[in-house]
């Protein structure tokens, strides 16, 4: 990684939060030693984060704020750092994602990555090569931050009932994302609807699809295969998503009983006896 003495601010939002580090941190008169004792970390993690060796965390940035008295620099920098941390390939849809103010998704392998909790995510994303994992999860969690914005985006998640069946990371890990599931059964922005097994063939057999709307920007439709995703916004595909997933809603469960189901399968697999409002 990059020497701080050639640290290029314009090479990465990873380098420039580094290089601003320091540059705060040297404009205040401080040792890494010293603004380490004021965080309640060490200077040698001040380092890192200096030189790029490590990746910081919102709640390191939050404490940099208010230590160097930065007016939410760094708070606002974290957001662009995690996110270059996501595969290239992933960058410009979770981009775009984060603008929308209309999600559809059709989920028929995995809960959506807006709804995945922390260790579902780590179970999913270690199965990946990478050298980056924590990095990753921790990326993957930034994400989830546009749901708690002002003015969220509308989100609707169908998931495939192998979805709720499948359990990613094991019994525990899987009982509590089943559990986080049904933390939405009341949310004023997501709703989730589960495409029971009954259904048989259904209008999204070839897989799971995204469909992002805005309000001053076309309409985008993401899809990902093995390696890679793909996004496009061409007219035709735009109505044939917007099509099937009609069809897909009109198959589903309701919300409501899309909840019940949840909560069965947490009662009957894990033991847990949730309580729905």
């Amino acid at each position: 990684m990059a020497n701080i003495q050639s640290l290029d601010p314009s090479a990465s939002p990873l380098d420039y939060y580094g290089w601003e580090l320091r540059r705060q941190r040297e404009a205040q008169g401080l040792k890494q030693g010293q603004l380490g004792e004021i965080i309640f970390c060490t200077g040698s993690l001040i380092g890192q984060i200096e030189t790029t060796k490590k990746v910081p965390t919102r709640d390191f940035s939050e404490r940099v704020d208010v230590a160097l008295d930065t007016d939410g620099l760094f708070s606002r920098l974290i957001g662009l750092v995690l996110r270059s941390q996501l595969p290239t390939w992933f960058q410009p849809y979770a981009e775009m994602e984060a603008k929308a103010a209309y999600i559809s998704t059709y989920q028929a392998q995995l809960v959506y990555g807006l709804l995945q909790t922390e260790e579902y995510a780590r179970a999913v994303l270690a199965t990946g090569v990478t050298d980056d994992l924590e990095n990753l999860v921790t990326a993957r969690m930034e994400r989830q931050r546009i749901l708690d914005k002002t003015q969220p985006p509308l989100a609707w998640a169908i998931l495939d009932e192998a979805v709720l069946h499948r359990p990613v990371g094991g019994p525990e890990v899987m009982r509590a994302q089943l559990a986080h599931l049904l933390r939405f059964a009341n949310h004023r922005w997501m709703r989730i609807q589960v495409l029971p097994f009954e259904v048989g063939q259904h209008a999204s057999l070839a897989g799971s699809f995204n469909l992002l709307r805005f309000v001053d920007n076309p309409e985008i439709v993401y899809t990902e295969d093995v390696i890679a995703g793909h996004m496009t916004a061409n007219p035709n595909i735009i109505l044939e998503a917007a099509r099937r997933y009609a069809h897909l809603q009109a198959a589903a469960l309701s919300v409501e009983a899309s909840a019940a189901l949840i909560a069965r399968l947490l009662e009957e697999r894990y033991g847990e006896q949730p309580q729905l409002a």
